[in-house]
């Protein structure tokens, strides 16, 4: 009884924390607790009895099998238990969502007592996680007569499973609780440096917001126990950042409803809001959850007797309170009118929350549930051989005659499945789509495996192209958490048919490249669909969406996506980029002008970018599509000229070759799959018989954004603003500085050139810079910390071979060391270069961070409140973001520069360039 003598260990060890026992994955620890159910004796028994009931996780892990074995015995009265009658069996049965528990179900119906198989079959019924292996048994039982097998699969034809679930409430009470004001990010709800305790749900709990806000929403709740409790984020986007399942998971533990009694801290329904919506990846991640998102729409812009949104002395417009929000205020959701009230005050439309799909997300406890039964309910009706009857709501197809297709509309359509036949659709239409390469990352992946597991999948879907787990995200520091946690999800995900970055046989190095780098190389097809567990996931090849890391479960268990196909905005380029601009500042200043353009609004928020950038290669590229995240969009699809595209299948073939020469294809030979893809797209461009993806002519925009590269004349800096006086103002990604802004004197405490942001080329620009200053200066001596860290191996293979690595090497007081990894974050820096690890490193801020307080300046994305940089009692952290040299010249002055001093520092250095196409790019 060891592993359970460990486990009563662990669980006092958790009272001590306030935690409650840990859910059960382990069978060689179920197996125990078991025996002990059977020793009527034990005085354990009774604490064994509730871990089997309450505490057993469901679905595919180890204990899920040991579970179902033993109510089955219990069924079949091989053994009694008199807490767990054979009816109680069934209903446990019944919460366990698929796998072992399906087999036993199947094995109940089809046997040979008709009365347990009746029982079983109406248990079968409820249950839509079935796979292959067992609906072929289903399928082979009809075939050859069975009465029971015939009956299930009319229950599923009629989609029983759904009808018979009761019906969303007419009305929801809520009660408010303002989160914050401005935009509230994922950081907020689940911190980056918690992100080790996230498949523990109810230690992350812990972690959202604060202690004081999780008392201050349970006293809510006990105030009002017929209501939820709203979210808010006042005069700001909920969700922003990362795509975090675990934020709206910790968002339901606090606020939602439990799914399962026999299920701890896996909980639904949560309801949550924004001034101006939720973030589009988190929204997805609510509908997972079966919960309610709202555009608010609560602050508006006060408008003149013309009609013209007023300005403050900043030139920003001046918003106006439409209704309250304020903590406590209790409204009511009509399902059925599709509005909010205070009372009987109508106070806004909430259609777009409420549209047909979501009430049937509400009403299953989540999409999972409906995706899943409609491939059951199809299944059912084609063994049948009948119509497949009209239950869920119907797809929304929009087709509008004579209006052509944007590039998202174009690949939406090559890839849509189950949709009208011969029907072309456009933005604003529902569709089911197939995946074709899907990522998960090392800080969500545990969390993707426990999806997984709950859904009862075991094997990638053959229609995946490829799929890639990453090391990234916890590369810099090899604790013990990463020790204990990274390994399994690597075993897992290796077997489950993912090409990893770890291999479990440890046959090749450990890879930590950056998974959005990987992902862009294994995308070979710019009409291909990309789903990664990760905001960043933005390839400059195909449309790539980041996702919750159920979402990403769900492409790789099923190989689809569902979602309506997303408006675009074009944006376009204009002008010559001066000679001392890089790339990077054409990113920011396209943000900047964007918001000019329209008068402050972000009509970039929820939609895809479509750019126009031509003529720049995959890698340089991403910087831009990167970044898109950070301006609220969708998604983004960069439009390249047929030999830029060229030029980037190469470059990817090259780099899958690398992959496959360390050993990492594994036994299908999905990256050689890849190659011989990427042979086929080129020699389609290259015969003229499939150029390269463009918009039609006449295809349809919500909005045209030109950027006018002649006015780009400085650095463009994007600043927190951590002390605007306007709260709401505050760690949003919008406010965009020229580098004179700052006179050439705010101080920098430390600089980071790394990230999914930076390209082989940033590295070199390092050592150009360095060379350069070497040679005006005699000597480079820094006046802060520069971490660098390279986003893959291949760029410091490359480096090496070019000769950039020894002067960085010449300059770095510190350089990684796979052999001997670190073992601890690190608390201080010198004022010296460190060349860290492949990897995400400082920008994720779950173990490398700034020292509180500081002011870094960083190649990064990330300049929310507590990601890269915490406060401290003398300041605000705040992380500006900036190209590769502003950065270097930050950290070697130890402030921003002027840009005379800017000017004269990159002078002769090859700087990422751009020149937009010289024709447009349209089919």
């Amino acid at each position: 009884m060891s592993i359970y003598n460990d486990y009563i260990k662990e669980i006092e060890e958790r009272k001590e924390q306030g935690l409650h026992p840990k859910p059960i994955d382990s069978a060689e620890l179920l197996s125990e607790i078991i025996t002990q159910i059977k020793d009527l004796d034990n005085p354990r028994r009774q604490d064994a009895l509730k871990f089997f009931i309450y505490n057993t996780l469901p679905g595919t892990t180890p204990a899920a099998g040991v579970k179902a074995k033993f109510l089955k015995e219990i069924i079949l009265g091989a053994v009694v238990v008199k807490e767990i009658t054979p009816a109680f069996a069934f209903e446990l049965l019944s919460h366990m969502k698929g796998g072992p528990s399906i087999e036993v179900l199947l094995d109940l119906a089809l046997g040979a007592d008709t009365a347990i198989a009746q029982e079983a079959a109406n248990v079968l019924k409820t249950q839509v996680f079935l796979y292959e292996a067992d609906t072929d048994r289903l399928k082979e039982a009809f075939k050859s007569g069975n009465a029971i097998a015939k009956e299930i699969l009319e229950s599923y034809a009629r989609a029983e499973f759904f009808t018979k679930l009761p019906e969303v409430p007419e009305e929801i009470k809520v009660v408010t609780f303002i989160a914050g004001e401005g935009d509230i990010s994922t950081d907020l709800l689940s911190p980056g440096n918690q992100a080790h305790s996230r498949s523990d749900r109810e230690l992350h709990g812990k972690c959202m917001i604060t202690p004081k806000v999780q008392s201050e929403i349970r006293a809510l709740q006990a105030q009002h126990p017929d209501a939820s409790v709203m979210l808010i984020a006042e005069k700001g986007t909920m969700g922003v950042g990362s795509s975090r399942m675990s934020g709206v998971n910790n968002v339901a533990l606090w606020t939602g409803k439990q799914a399962s009694p026999y299920v701890p801290f896996v909980n639904i329904a949560p309801i949550v809001a924004g001034t101006n919506g939720i973030s589009p990846i988190f929204l997805t991640t609510v509908d997972v959850t079966g919960g309610i998102g709202i555009d608010l729409k609560n602050w508006v812009k006060k408008l003149d007797a013309a009609g013209k949104p007023v300005l403050n002395e900043k030139g920003e417009p001046v918003l106006e309170e439409v209704y309250s929000v304020a903590t406590g205020t209790v409204l009511t959701i009509n399902t059925k009118k599709k509005k909010l009230y205070n009372g009987n005050r109508e106070l806004i439309d909430i259609s777009r929350s409420l549209t047909p799909q979501k009430m049937e997300f509400i009403k299953a406890g989540g999409s999972y549930a409906v995706v899943f039964g409609k491939k059951i309910q199809t299944f059912a009706a084609k063994t049948l051989g009948i119509d497949t009857p009209a239950v869920f709501a119907p797809s929304k197809e929009i087709s509008i005659e004579g209006q052509g297709l944007t590039a998202v509309e174009k690949i939406f359509n090559r890839n849509a499945v189950g949709v009208t036949p011969g029907k072309v659709l456009h933005a604003g239409s529902d569709v089911r789509v197939e995946v074709n390469i899907v990522g998960s990352q090392d800080t969500t992946g545990l969390m993707t495996a426990q999806e997984l597991e709950a859904m009862a999948a075991t094997v990638i879907s053959p229609i995946v192209d490829g799929a890639y787990q990453s090391g990234c995200h916890t590369a810099s520091v090899w604790d013990k958490k990463a020790q204990a946690n990274i390994p399994k999800l690597m075993k897992f995900m290796n077997e489950f048919g993912l090409i990893t970055a770890r291999d479990p046989k440890g046959v090749y190095h450990s890879m930590t490249d950056v998974i959005h780098k990987v992902l862009n190389d294994m995308t070979v097809d710019e009409w291909a669909i990309i789903i990664g567990g990760d905001s960043h996931t933005r390839m400059s090849k195909g449309v790539a969406f980041g996702a919750d890391s159920g979402t990403v479960a769900l492409a790789l268990a099923t190989g689809e996506a569902s979602m309506p196909i997303p408006e675009s905005v074009k944006v376009t380029f204009k002008g010559k980029m001066k000679d001392h601009m890089d790339f990077r500042d054409v990113v920011h200043a396209t943000q900047a002008q964007m918001l000019q353009q329209f008068g402050g609004e972000n009509v970039f928020q929820g939609r895809i970018i479509e750019v126009h950038i031509g003529t720049l290669p995959a890698d340089q590229a991403f910087t831009f599509t990167d970044w898109t995240a950070e301006m609220k969009a969708k998604a983004s699809i960069c439009i390249s000229q047929d030999d830029t595209l060229i030029e980037s299948l190469e470059i990817a073939k090259s780099r899958l070759r690398i992959m496959i020469g360390r050993g990492m294809d594994n036994g299908k030979q999905v990256l050689q799959g890849l190659i011989n893809k990427a042979d086929k797209r080129i020699a389609e461009i290259k015969s003229g018989e499939k150029p390269a993806l463009t918009p039609d002519a006449n295809a349809r925009y919500y909005a045209e954004v030109v950027i006018d590269l002649d006015v780009i004349d400085e650095p463009m800096i994007a600043d927190p603003d951590v002390n605007n006086e306007d709260v709401s103002k505050r760690y949003t990604h919008d406010t965009i500085r020229e580098l004179s802004y700052y006179g050439g004197a705010k101080k920098v405490d430390l600089g980071f050139v790394g990230s999914c942001m930076v390209h082989k080329g940033d590295l070199k620009i390092v050592s150009q810079m360095l060379r350069n200053l070497e040679e005006q200066q005699g000597k480079v001596e820094f006046h802060a910390p520069l971490v660098v860290a390279a986003p893959t191996y291949n760029i410091i293979d490359e480096l090496k071979q070019e000769g950039d690595w020894e002067l960085l090497e010449k300059y770095s007081g510190f350089e990684f060391s796979d052999l001997l990894p670190k073992k601890t974050a690190r608390t201080a820096y010198e004022n010296m270069m460190y060349l860290e690890r492949p990897g995400c490193n400082l920008c994720m801020g779950n173990q490398e961070k700034a020292a509180k307080g500081d002011t870094v300046m960083a190649t990064s994305t990330r300049l929310f409140q507590g990601r890269v940089v915490e406060d401290s009692e003398r300041k605000k952290g705040e992380s500006l973001l900036a190209s590769t040299p502003v950065v270097v010249l930050s950290a070697i002055l130890g402030r921003i520069p002027s840009i005379e001093e800017y000017k004269t520092a990159v002078a002769g250095i090859n700087l990422t360039k751009f020149a937009p196409a010289s024709k447009q790019l349209v089919g």
